[in-house]
């Protein structure tokens, strides 16, 4: 897996998380963080997390086998 997967998976992971949180708690982290959901560094995180999550379905329509697919050793 890439970098960039990685981030985009960090990412959407960060925002299901939230999403749960406000779901099952009504408590938003982010705009608690960053000073409500109107503040602009909050609909830029909003923003990222979401562009990731879009990004994510590329990675859930890989075969397989390029997904599982490591360097060769070195010898």
């Amino acid at each position: 897996m890439s970098g960039i997967q990685r981030t985009a998976l960090l990412l959407a992971i960060i925002g299901a998380v939230n999403w749960g949180l406000i779901g099952f708690f009504r408590f938003d982290l982010v705009a608690a963080i960053f000073g409500g959901q109107a503040a602009g560094i909050s609909r830029l995180i909003y923003a990222v997390v979401g562009l990731a999550g879009i990004y994510c379905i590329s990675i859930l329509f890989k075969p397989s086998e390029e997904m599982e697919r490591s360097p060769e050793p070195q010898r």
